[in-house]
């Protein structure tokens, strides 16, 4: 994944009218998601949420899990484990990145 496709999938732009339309999800059970730390909107300086296409990405998971039975704990805990893989991988594919950089800089 490149950074700019990180970046525009991570850019918090969307309203929760929005993302409600776009998961089929309530405003009362996204907030109730956010309130159970599991989601993470931005808020502007009015206090409006601000959603990104990964919080998009993010609600219709945890609407699968819920719809399986599984509690909201569990998907904190499922969803915190992914996020750490995530940022694992991301820092491996930086390092990589770097030594190839340095290794391609020393032959010039």
């Amino acid at each position: 994944m490149s950074t700019n496709e990180a970046s525009y999938r991570d850019k918090k732009v969307m309203s929760i009218g929005i993302v409600k339309e776009l998961t089929g999800l309530s405003e009362r059970q996204i907030r109730y998601y956010e309130k159970r730390s599991l989601l993470f909107p931005e808020r502007t300086t009015t206090g409006i949420r601000k959603y990104s296409f990964s919080d998009v990405e993010r609600l219709m998971e945890i609407a699968d899990r819920i719809e399986e039975g599984v509690q909201t704990s569990e998907i904190r805990t499922e969803l915190a484990k992914k996020d750490e893989a995530r940022k694992m991988k991301e820092v491996k594919s930086q390092m990589l990145r770097g030594q190839l950089n340095a290794h391609f800089q020393r032959k010039l």
